[in-house]
C-alpha cells in the first residue's frame, strides 16, 4: 500500500465525502441494506455519535479519503461493552490495495487500547453470488482473521431478492474474570495513537 495514505480521525466536515463514498453501496448493492442514501445531516450525526465512544477513521492521500471505518455498539446493553460491531467501506476505484486492512489494523489497535475483546462484522450473505452482493466482504474478513458465528436465513429484501446475513467474529483479548472497563475514544492517550500510525 502506498506510504502517502495516512490513516486519521474522521472530522465532522469529512461527512459528505464519506457519504459520497456510501452513496453507491447503497444505491448498487446489497452491501448495506439501507434502501435510501442518508441526508448529510443524518451523516454527520452519525459520525458525531459514534466518535463520542468509538473511533472512526478514514484513509486519505492528497486531501481525497479514499474509505473509512468504525466501530459501534453490538447490541448496546452494558454488558456488551467489550464487544463492538466494526463497518468498513472503500471508494469504488480503490479496492484491492490493501486500504482496508491498513484501516482494520488500526481499527483493531485502537479496539484493544479501549479493552476491547470481541470484533463482530454484520454482512449481507448471498445464496448465489449476483450483481447486487458477492462474497468478496465474507472472503475479505476471513482473511483478516474473522470466523462464522452465525448465519441468518433471507431476512434482508432489496432489488426484489432476498438475502441472508452472518455475522463473522473475531477474538482480540484475552477474556478476564474482571475486565477492565471500556476506554472511550476521545480519552485515548493522543501519542498512543500517533504511535499505531493514527494521525
Amino acid at each position: 500500500m502506498d506510504n502517502d495514505v495516512r490513516i486519521r480521525t474522521a472530522e465532522i466536515g469529512d461527512a459528505e465525502e464519506i457519504r459520497k463514498i456510501y452513496a453507491p453501496y447503497v444505491e448498487k448493492t446489497a452491501i448495506t441494506f439501507e434502501y435510501e442514501v442518508p441526508s448529510l445531516e443524518e451523516f454527520t450525526d452519525r459520525i458525531k455519535k459514534t466518535l463520542q465512544k468509538y473511533p472512526y477513521l478514514v484513509a486519505e492521500k492528497d486531501g481525497e479519503i479514499l474509505g473509512y471505518a468504525y466501530t459501534g455498539p453490538f447490541v448496546g446493553r452494558a454488558a456488551y461493552d467489550w464487544a463492538v460491531e466494526v463497518t468498513i467501506y472503500l471508494k469504488e476505484n480503490k479496492q484491492k490495495l490493501g486500504l482496508g486492512r491498513r484501516l482494520y489494523h488500526a481499527i483493531e489497535g485502537i479496539c484493544k487500547a479501549q479493552n476491547i475483546t470481541n470484533l463482530y462484522a454484520c454482512i449481507g450473505y448471498p445464496e448465489k453470488e449476483d450483481e447486487y452482493l458477492t462474497l468478496n466482504s465474507v472472503q475479505f474478513h476471513a482473511h483478516m482473521g474473522y470466523h462464522m458465528a452465525g448465519e441468518f436465513h433471507q431476512c434482508g429484501y432489496k432489488f426484489g431478492r432476498w438475502y441472508h446475513m452472518v455475522w463473522m467474529e473475531k477474538i482480540i483479548c484475552t477474556h478476564y474474570p474482571e475486565p477492565a472497563p471500556l476506554v472511550h475514544f476521545p480519552d485515548l492517550d493522543a501519542e498512543a495513537l500517533r504511535q499505531m500510525g493514527i494521525r
